[in-house]
């Protein structure tokens, strides 16, 4: 089978193994930050200790409170995205679609994937779709 043209269509069961394995690591590390920055969300700002002092809490103090709170809102509504769509990455390894581009149907070169492990776009193709207003 010494055909030139011949392009493989998707990734073998060992590549998407090793896809498997970088999903899996990045998902971890993902839903560990996504934990946190949660937890941040959902403080009040002070401890018990705190709540039974008096405190003179300046107005910068509460905004520069409030700030960091929504930052970190932000920061966590990203991370669930991410996940998201790693885990979604993964249900494409199970169906042995990954690694496929949803536009041109060619494989996303793995040095891309390993970057960007949910990529459903080549380079060109996302490129592609940003001149057309379409992302």
């Amino acid at each position: 089978m010494e055909n030139s043209d011949f392009t493989p269509t998707r990734y073998s069961d060992e590549e998407l193994e090793e896809f498997r394995a970088i999903i899996m690591e990045k998902l971890e590390a993902a839903r560990a930050e996504y934990n946190t920055l949660r937890k941040v969300v959902m403080s009040s700002g002070s401890n018990d200790i705190e709540d039974t002092a008096p405190t003179f809490k300046t107005v910068e103090d509460d905004g520069a409170y409030q700030r960091s709170k929504e930052e970190a809102s932000q920061l966590a509504q990203h991370q669930y995205k991410f996940i998201k769509n790693l885990e979604a990455a993964l249900v494409r390894i199970e169906n042995k679609t990954y690694g496929v581009c949803r536009v041109t149907g060619k494989l996303i070169p793995k040095e891309r994937l390993r970057l960007v492990p949910h990529a459903t776009l080549t380079v060109e193709a996302k490129e592609m779709l940003a001149k057309q207003g379409k992302n």
